[in-house]
């Protein structure tokens, strides 16, 4: 079992959506990890507004914070230069503000594993010592 886990967007959706092509390999995925799943604001953010047209999933997500499937990590306004730095570093590739939130929370709180399906950013990303990294589910 992999141990504290970053959550992005993809494979949240992914689960609360069984039509998403990538439910199956995220469903799989998360029988192999240990709640809570780490996540932050902006993420939230994303997921609500790509389940709006599905209250139910959206309740079910909302939910998971209670039964300690997901949990969330602070972000203050101490960390807003940190996440614009990474903005600025990958400003090329468009890294968006939920993504660099999620590459600042790794660095902050020394997280190494990532679930997410954005494999076009974060195959680029690095941390700091050039560290990538871990990304599931294995999506070959």
């Amino acid at each position: 079992m992999s141990k504290r886990v970053l959550a992005d967007t993809g494979p949240i959706v992914a689960i609360f959506s069984e039509d998403d092509g990538f439910h199956a390999p995220c469903l799989a995925a998360l029988k192999n990890l240990r709640p809570p799943l780490l996540t932050c604001w902006p993420v939230i953010a994303e997921v609500a507004w790509l389940l709006r047209k599905r209250p139910r999933s959206l309740h079910q997500f909302f939910g998971g914070f209670d039964d300690g499937l997901f949990a969330l990590l602070p972000l203050a306004a101490d960390d807003l230069p940190a996440i614009a730095a990474t903005m600025k570093r990958y400003e090329d590739i468009g890294l968006q503000f939920a993504d660099a939130s999620l590459v600042h929370l790794a660095e902050r709180e020394n997280l190494h594993t990532l679930f997410t399906t954005d494999r076009r950013d974060f195959s680029i990303v690095r941390l700091k010592r050039n560290r990538a990294l871990r990304i599931i589910p294995d999506l070959s």
